[in-house]
């Protein structure tokens, strides 16, 4: 009966939080984003948007939904800033999230596979110029000797997005983790709870066991915890985002934990919004 109470308050509390972002739909302004930060600036989880997440749709597009959605942060994807832009292009591109109020937190994924300096300064050099903090990245074993040269070089943080068992290299955080956990402290992991699950690992251990090398998280549901297909509204699904998000208070996580939506690509919003409430709602109860 305590686990039904529980969650017909989170239910009720994300509701309430749906209803006012719902009534606020279109104004994609520097005022929506940053009210939306403003009510929730003291919980211990800050929420953002990875903007795979809206992959079909516009730079405006993406910068609008995201106002909707009520945060500043956003982990940008290269459709919504391409690699091969002129510096007068980025500096454009750049200007269009920070008239939006939105703060570019990272950006990725990024499939570094190659093991050569110009392959790998060719990401960091993107990362200066657009003025992105953190890279969340695809690499192999055989390179991350030579990523870290170029952390300490460009003092840009790099974290490893571990992709499920179809990912030869990092299934789990827990996989990277081994291999970087004497590396610099820049280097580390941007969990996908989602994969994560699909290994069969326990995902608020895998949190918990990586500690401060937790640089980044993506969020998503599943309704079934082996089955990629399953994804699902935040809330939908089987995934612990209450012991998730009870585990990166504990930990005083400082990072970002950006809504990865991966479902719905051509329209997304409606989606994004309710998954937004319920972890709102879980928020609340954490802080109530």
């Amino acid at each position: 009966m305590e686990n039904k109470s529980r969650r017909q308050f989170l239910k009720v509390a994300g509701a309430v939080s749906a209803a006012s972002l719902v009534s606020n739909i279109g104004m994609a302004s520097s005022s929506s984003a940053m009210h939306g930060e403003k009510n929730y600036r003291s919980w211990p989880v800050k929420l953002g948007v990875a903007s795979y997440s809206l992959r079909m749709l516009s730079r405006a597009q993406a910068i609008a939904v995201t106002n909707e959605l009520g945060t500043p942060y956003i982990n940008i994807k290269s459709h919504h800033l391409p690699y091969y832009l002129s510096q007068e292009e980025l500096n454009k591109g750049m200007a269009e999230f920070e008239k939006a109020g939105l703060k570019i937190v990272g950006g990725g994924n990024n499939n570094i596979r190659k093991d050569t300096d110009e392959h790998v300064r060719m990401f960091f050099e993107y990362a200066k110029n657009a003025g992105i903090p953190l890279l969340v990245i695809a690499p192999t074993t055989t390179n991350l000797k030579r990523i870290e040269k170029f952390v300490k070089k460009y003092d840009i943080k790099v974290a490893i997005h571990n992709h499920g068992p179809e990912d030869k290299y990092f299934p789990r955080p827990s996989d990277a983790l081994k291999l970087i956990k004497d590396m610099d402290p820049r280097f580390g992991l941007c969990v996908d709870i989602g994969h994560t699950v699909r290994t069969g690992a326990d995902v608020v251990q895998e949190i918990a066991d990586a500690g401060d090398r937790v640089l980044d998280l993506h969020v998503k549901d599943l309704r079934d915890l082996r089955d990629k297909g399953s994804e699902c509204v935040v809330d939908e699904g089987k995934m612990p985002i209450v012991e998730i998000f009870k585990q990166l208070k504990k930990m005083k996580y400082a990072g970002y934990t950006n809504l990865e939506f991966e479902i719905d690509k051509n329209n997304p919003a409606n989606g994004m919004k309710q998954s937004f409430a319920y972890m709102r709602g879980v928020l609340n109860g954490l802080e109530a």
